[in-house]
C-alpha cells in the first residue's frame, strides 16, 4: 500500500510538472503572438504609408510628364515656326 501511494505521488508530481511546463509554454507562445501581432499592426501602417507616399509620387510624376509634354509640344511649334521663316527667306 505504501508502495504504491508513493507511486500514485510520484505519478502526481510528474502530471504536475508537466501541467506546470505546459502552462509556461502557452504563456511563452501567447507572448510571442502578442510580440508578432504588435510587429504585423506596424508593418501594416508602414504599407499604408508607403502605398500613400507611392500614390502621391504617382501623380507627381503625371503631373511633370503632362508638363514635359506641353513643353515639348511649345518647343516643337516654335521650331516648325523656325523652320517656316527660314524657309520664306531663303526662298526669297
Amino acid at each position: 500500500m505504501a508502495v504504491e501511494m508513493e507511486a500514485l505521488k510520484r505519478r502526481n508530481e510528474e502530471l504536475e510538472r508537466e501541467v506546470r511546463e505546459g502552462r509556461e509554454r502557452e504563456e511563452s507562445t501567447r507572448r510571442e503572438l502578442e510580440r508578432t501581432r504588435a510587429l504585423l499592426h506596424a508593418v501594416e501602417e508602414a504599407e499604408e504609408r508607403l502605398c500613400s507616399e507611392l500614390a502621391e509620387l504617382e501623380a507627381e510624376a503625371v503631373a511633370q510628364s503632362r508638363a514635359y509634354h506641353l513643353r515639348l509640344a511649345a518647343l516643337s511649334e516654335q521650331l516648325a515656326a523656325a523652320h517656316s521663316v527660314l524657309s520664306a527667306a531663303g526662298s526669297t
